[in-house]
């Protein structure tokens, strides 16, 4: 999968690397994400484009940490030849208040919350939705851990279901 990234909502920072390797452990645990036709874009912004963005295709006044935006359907995506021109998996918007504000409340590193992030994002383009069932929920979160372990990064779930 190719990832267009625009980092130019956030500071300074290794963001395109991050998703670069989020990518790559997403690709790990979905491996319908690694079609090399795949296209998808990230963008880092602030919390005010993300607000918007939010409340005119959702339906929701106010920020939230990522929005996705996905343009396959699953069943699409799965069958998807890996020859052919490219095509657009979807868009995925991180917005760097929300994100910065809820990584210091779980006492995480801003780019382990980012990282986690973009896998969730990523899996919501590929079709996986946690809002179905509680099943549903847990299949997506395990894909997250499994991705996130291949970074060296802490299950974000640990004690939520206790």
């Amino acid at each position: 999968m190719d990832l267009e990234i625009d980092t130019e909502g956030w500071p300074e920072g290794q963001w395109e690397a991050l998703a670069e390797r989020s990518a790559e452990a997403a690709c790990e645990v979905a491996p319908e994400l690694a079609n090399p036709r795949l296209v998808a874009s990230l963008i880092f912004t602030s919390d005010e484009e993300v607000h918007e963005l939010n409340r005119e295709w959702r339906k929701r006044d106010k920020p939230t940490n990522v929005l996705s935006f996905p343009m396959l359907e699953r069943e699409d995506l799965v069958h998807l030849s890996p020859d052919g021109p490219p095509e657009m998996l979807g868009d995925l918007a991180l917005a760097h208040g929300v994100c910065a504000r809820e990584a210091a409340e779980k006492g995480i590193a801003l780019a382990d919350h980012a990282a986690h992030l973009i896998i969730h994002g990523l899996l919501h383009l590929a079709g996986h939705d946690h809002e179905i069932s509680d099943a549903d929920a847990e299949e997506m979160e395990a894909l997250e851990v499994k991705a996130l372990a291949l970074l060296a990064i802490a299950d974000p779930y640990a004690g939520d279901h206790q």
